[in-house]
């Protein structure tokens, strides 16, 4: 019953977060900035995903995160490479 109680002050502060990093990714003055909005995003997502499995006792939330983190992170990988070598693909 605590845990719920905390949870449920937590929720709206990611969803805040959730709104800025939405404003970063989208007027981001340079793609870095752009870059890191969306990724800072994406993880929010997986870190909301997991307090909203505990909140609602549902284990597929957390399930479905563990996949959106690493997709993230192939993200990160990919883009980084890009940024730094201006070619895509391998």
């Amino acid at each position: 019953m605590l845990v719920e109680f905390y949870l449920a002050l937590i929720i709206p502060v990611y969803l805040t977060a959730t709104v800025l990093f939405l404003i970063r990714a989208l007027k981001g003055p340079t793609i870095p900035d752009h870059v890191l909005g969306v990724d800072l995003l994406s993880y929010n997502l997986a870190v909301l995903f997991i307090i909203l499995g505990v909140f609602f006792r549902e284990p597929i939330l957390i399930i479905t995160a563990i996949p959106l983190a690493l997709w993230i992170y192939a993200l990160d990988i990919y883009v980084a490479k890009y940024l730094e070598r201006k070619v895509m693909g391998s």
